[in-house]
């Protein structure tokens, strides 16, 4: 088994997922990685982990599918026995309508992977680290939480919101037995997913709205999730970090 920690990461393949996933890497961590559909992705994101010293497994799971979470968890076991950390990075956005346009499809489909999923893999999450005697979750959640998305993604903000909340109620069950859950928020991110909402160029449009006059980038979001899963944060716990230029 191996002796460095081991970080989960889910939807790794690209985006904060991966900026974290390499960068933890070059930190001592040894990374599991799902990804969806995007193997490239996260075979591109393995290989520079393993070229910074980790050791990489990489697993295809949808987290809305409670099965393949199940698969996935089987593999940590296999794979390295313990699971020391969880970045709960999985999560879509749809193309941006106001609420009169959204169909049950849509928020079916996006409460399973960004609620509904979160959910489950930090339970399996929790029961590792629980038996271990303890480790650290980082979920990431977005500022939209804070500002609703009108007239785009509200049923997104709407989702996030639950994860701020899911994320104060389980650091408060797990704190005790040396498990510690955050957050972060992050605000307009330079990633694919605006492309995949249908606006490519949505951060660097709304980059004015930001006080700090500019766009993020998954570099800099990673550099908070890494703080918050070190012992650096070790009395920090229930927190919501924003990683929003001031948004």
């Amino acid at each position: 088994m191996t002796q460095r920690p081991v970080l989960l990461v889910t939807g790794a393949s690209a985006g904060i997922g991966a900026a974290t996933a390499r960068m933890a890497a070059t930190r001592g961590y040894d990374l599991v990685l799902t990804y969806n559909t995007d193997i490239a992705g996260a075979e591109a994101v393995a290989a520079d982990a393993r070229a910074a010293g980790a050791r990489a497994v990489i697993v295809q799971a949808d987290v809305a599918d409670p099965a393949q979470i199940a698969g996935l968890f089987a593999a940590v076991d296999a794979k390295f026995g313990r699971l020391d950390a969880l970045v709960n990075n999985a999560g879509v956005v749809d193309v941006a309508v106001r609420v009169t346009e959204m169909t049950h499809d849509r928020l079916r489909r996006l409460f399973d992977i960004n609620v509904i999923g979160a959910i489950l893999v930090a339970k399996e999450a929790v029961l590792r680290m629980q038996a271990q005697g303890g480790g650290a979750i980082v979920n990431i959640s977005s500022v939209a939480a804070l500002l609703g998305s009108a007239n785009q993604y509200v049923d997104y903000a709407a989702s996030k919101a639950a994860i701020d909340i899911f994320t104060k109620g389980l650091s408060d069950e797990v704190a005790a037995q040396n498990i510690r859950v955050n957050a972060i928020r992050p605000g307009l991110i330079e990633t694919e997913i605006h492309a995949k909402g249908g606006q490519p160029d949505r951060a660097q449009r709304l980059a004015h709205l930001v006080p700090m006059q500019r766009t993020g980038s998954a570099e800099e979001v990673a550099e908070a999730i890494l703080y918050l899963l070190s012992d650096a944060a070790s009395y920090v716990t229930g927190a919501i970090l924003d990683v929003s230029g001031g948004r």
